[in-house]
């Protein structure tokens, strides 16, 4: 028989080992246990006073990085005939979409639009209401109101949309082709945006949204896989493409990933928080950091400060309205209050396309700036969730 002295030596250590795996269960479970910390945003007064600003130039030599991708050269007009078998086109020179759409396109012809466009110099704004799939056809119609726009001198163009998808590639096209030549995008309430329509919304300066935007799985009609493994190869390649796409167009490349997760049969219908959080509303955040710097310039800190403000009361006094035409109406009485459109930069205001237009009493102007002056400020944002999807089938 083993000496106490040994005895007591043994069971100690039993004692100590017992003690020592238990406290470390009870640290496991105390950090499995502790909550997650809650997303918190907050209004910025000013992106330039405080904030992530970078303003050193650029070295000559520095850390190796990726080689920039050139600006795609704009290919020669393409005029021949082309018919619009994909959806339906008007063309209007007023915003006031209650009154009808304006005359229909029968075919993108340079007569026909130069015919319907003139009329709209005086005003300087144009709508081209499309109803219809996204498809070559559409990236075509675009680009070419946009050449006409340009010749005549028609600086503000609003793209009211009306599609339940189409194709990816085409969708890329115009949504590059739209960011490079300032249109504004509308989806209004009795209009929708699904599917790849959405990668046209992400291209616009301005999105105003009243109708719903819904995105599902891209879907590889083209495909030769016979298994997963091969179906997500394929899909990996069309992915990294709209994820490029996003990132450059100022919107969030996890939209993507948010697609991949619901069927193509079904539809995601996105809240109005998480169309902010994924960057489809509202203001381009590419756009909006490229004309800061240029509007600094142009306009000074005054137009700015004005025009960071004015976009805050929006948000927080607009964006609850059901009706684009309401949402417009309310932007252009704030808007007055905070002296837009500026004398020397009407084209730069918020709400530009509406310059050349009937404006609102200014006693109204003044009457709603000081509601939103008063209002508490906008509840945060919170970060987009995959949970409680809204889904819907496809209307075709």
């Amino acid at each position: 028989m083993p000496p106490p002295s040994f005895l007591h030596r043994f069971h100690g250590a039993r004692a100590g080992c017992l003690i020592t795996c238990l406290l470390l269960l009870g640290a496991c479970g105390g950090q499995q246990q502790a909550p997650a910390p809650e997303v918190e945003t907050q209004t910025v007064a000013s992106p330039e006073e405080g904030g992530a600003v970078s303003r050193a130039p650029m070295p000559e030599e520095s850390v190796p990085a990726p080689a920039p991708v050139p600006a795609p050269k704009e290919k020669a007009a393409d005029w021949s005939p082309v018919e619009l078998v994909s959806g339906q086109a008007w063309i209007d020179c007023a915003l006031d979409y209650r009154r009808g759409d304006g005359e229909p396109l029968p075919a993108p012809t340079r007569e026909n639009l130069r015919q319907l466009l003139e009329p709209c110099v005086e005003g300087d704004v144009l709508r081209l209401r499309w109803r219809g799939k996204i498809a070559s056809d559409f990236t075509t119609l675009v680009e070419r109101v946009t050449r006409v726009a340009d010749a005549l001198g028609i600086g503000n163009r609003v793209l009211d949309l009306d599609s339940t998808g189409g194709q990816v590639e085409d969708a890329i096209r115009a949504g590059d082709w739209i960011g490079r030549h300032h249109w504004t995008l509308w989806v209004r309430e009795d209009s929708l945006c699904h599917s790849a329509c959405v990668f046209v919304l992400a291209g616009g300066d301005s999105r105003m949204l009243a109708g719903r935007v819904g995105i599902h799985r891209i879907i590889r009609l083209s495909s030769t896989a016979t298994n997963r493994e091969e179906l997500n190869t394929e899909l990996q390649a069309v992915y990294a493409t709209v994820r490029a796409y996003l990132e450059r167009n100022g919107a969030s490349p996890l939209l993507a990933d948010v697609m991949k997760t619901v069927p193509n049969r079904s539809l995601r219908l996105l809240t109005t928080d998480e169309l902010r959080v994924y960057g489809l509303d509202g203001n381009n955040a590419a756009q909006d950091d490229l004309d800061r710097v240029r509007l600094l310039d142009k306009c000074g800190d005054d137009f700015m400060h004005r025009r960071d403000a004015w976009v805050r009361a929006f948000h927080e006094r607009c964006r609850d309205e059901s009706e684009l035409h309401a949402l417009n109406s309310c932007g252009l009485e704030l808007r007055r209050g905070f002296g837009f459109p500026d004398e020397d930069c009407p084209a730069e205001s918020p709400l530009a396309e509406f310059n050349a237009l009937a404006e609102v009493p200014a006693d109204a102007a003044e009457a709603v700036v000081e509601e939103a002056a008063v209002q508490p400020a906008a509840a945060a944002v919170p970060a987009a969730t995959a949970g409680d999807p809204a889904l819907l089938r496809p209307g075709g």
